[in-house]
């Protein structure tokens, strides 16, 4: 009865019905990714055109020659300032001499 030369039919498992497709979690995680990036390049796009960049002005060049000359005049005050906030410093904020730690 058990001769290993006859062949046994197996039946396949009969398939579940696997229901509509947005039940499924793959999909989703498929289809999501793709989604979101189209929806987030729209709101790019709203962005960009609802507020533009402004155009950068035709004397950038000499705007910033001057800011970098401005800068320069207020480091040229910087030991001036620094002497006239020490010599108006109470004496007990001032920081100790090395010598007397």
């Amino acid at each position: 009865m058990n001769d290993p030369t006859t062949a046994v039919a197996t039946v396949p498992p009969a398939e579940v019905p696997s229901g509509p497709w947005w039940r499924h979690p793959l999909m989703w995680l498929v289809v999501g990714g793709p989604a979101v990036v189209v929806v987030a390049g729209f709101a790019t796009l709203w962005l960009a055109i609802r507020l533009p960049d402004p155009v950068v002005e035709a004397d950038y060049y000499r705007q910033g020659i001057e800011i970098n000359r401005t800068l320069a005049a207020q480091r040229a005050l910087a030991p001036a300032q620094q002497a006239r906030n020490h010599v108006t410093t109470p004496a007990q904020d001032l920081p100790m001499p090395r010598a007397a730690r």
